[in-house]
C-alpha cells in the first residue's frame, strides 16, 4: 500500500527557502528538493532523499525551514514496520 500524501503549502514554502539559502547543507537541500518534487503529485521519497532528510533533522545546525522540509519528505516515505 502506498502513501497518497503530498507536500503542504507551508512545507513547500520552507523547502523553497532552504533551496535559496546558500548556507543550507547538501542534505537539507536534498530533502527540500524531494519535498518540492512531491508538492503536486503523490510520489514516494527515495532512499537517498530519506537518508538526507534524516541527517537534516538530526543536525543541530539545520534551520527550522530545513527541518520542516525534511519532515515532509520523510512523511512521504513508506514505513518498514508491519
Amino acid at each position: 500500500m502506498t502513501k497518497q500524501e503530498v507536500t503542504s503549502k507551508r512545507a513547500a514554502s520552507s523547502a523553497s527557502k532552504v533551496l535559496l539559502d546558500s548556507g543550507s547543507s547538501k542534505s537539507a537541500k536534498s530533502a527540500a528538493g524531494s519535498a518540492l518534487a512531491q508538492r503536486s503529485t503523490a510520489k514516494i521519497t527515495s532512499t537517498g532523499a530519506a537518508t538526507a532528510a534524516s541527517k537534516a533533522l538530526s543536525s543541530t545546525g539545520s534551520s527550522k525551514s530545513a527541518k520542516t522540509a525534511a519532515g515532509s519528505a520523510l512523511t512521504q516515505r513508506p514505513s518498514k514496520r508491519k
